[in-house]
């Protein structure tokens, strides 16, 4: 793991661009930021807090998650809303998010203040469809976190990180899901909590532990296959990069470590190649 950035609070939504590098979040200090090609930090998105997740919109915006999910002009940084908030009764907030093979944008929405104190409440799991409209496809999610598609993009992975499990759905031809079954878990108690994941080319689910340490790796039918251990303890997410998406990227924030804003983006090589995430086709 060589250590390629640092200084945030807490790290969050990356997503490779081939065409520019990685782009990611800083959720607790604000604003999203760009690993471009020659390694050099660019800002992208001021301020803007609590981003949980990202996609490329095939316009040349940034899909972002947070109070709503918006997507973000990188040419003039004017944004519109995709989702409001009031459009979910009783949702805080909108977490991490990923796109399907159509282009349509699946998001977990949040029931309570997750830094607030507040006690859980369980959210959902919405889907937005290419013209601009919402369904709601599942319940029951105390803390959404990541989410991925199989190659196929005939199951949704769906990471519970209060509940400690990821969840699998199988997908309609019309984007919606039938009953989640659990997929894996990282552990007993509060010691494993599965945050943001990828799905890699062979099938494979690679899940960020936010209290481990580590990237868990699961093979297609939910064994668990290896660990990478990562430097940090507080692992966020994950994205495959490069030109060969073989270019493991992990995000970490700075709980754990040696200061607040110890917040740090790693980098690998590892012996599978990951899927390009589908460029978001919701209308903008």
């Amino acid at each position: 793991m060589q250590q390629i950035a640092t200084g945030y609070g807490l790290i969050e939504g990356p997503i490779w661009d081939p065409a520019r590098g990685l782009y990611f979040s800083d959720v607790v200090n604000g604003g999203v930021d760009l690993l471009d090609l020659d390694g050099k930090i660019k800002p992208t998105i001021p301020k803007r807090r609590g981003i949980g997740g990202m996609a490329l919109h095939e316009h040349g915006g940034l899909v972002v998650g947070g109070r709503d999910i918006a997507c973000v002009s990188l040419a003039d940084g004017s944004s519109r809303t995709l989702l409001a908030l009031d459009a979910i009764p009783g949702a805080t907030g909108f977490n991490d998010l990923t796109t399907d093979k159509v282009g349509r944008i699946y998001v977990g929405s949040l029931a309570y203040k997750v830094f607030g104190g507040e006690a859980p409440r369980p959210g959902h799991l919405h889907v937005i469809d290419l013209d601009g409209t919402m369904r709601t496809l599942s319940d029951g999610i105390l803390l959404t976190n990541g989410l991925g598609f199989s190659p196929d993009g005939s199951r949704l992975y769906h990471s519970d990180a209060r509940a400690g499990l990821v969840r699998v759905y199988d997908v309609m031809p019309d984007g919606s899901v039938g009953p989640w079954r659990t997929f894996a878990t990282l552990g007993d108690g509060q010691s494993a909590v599965p945050d943001g994941l990828k799905v890699a080319s062979d099938g494979s689910v690679w899940v960020a532990d936010a209290h481990g340490g580590r990237v868990a790796v699961f093979n297609a039918d939910g064994t668990h296959r290896h660990d990478l251990a990562v430097p940090l303890p507080m692992v966020t997410s994950v994205c495959f990069g490069g030109d060969d998406l073989r270019d493991l990227y992990v995000v970490t924030g700075s709980r754990g470590g040696p200061h607040e804003n110890c917040g740090s983006i790693f980098r690998t090589r590892v012996d599978v190649a990951g899927l390009a995430l589908p460029l978001a086709r919701v209308s903008a």
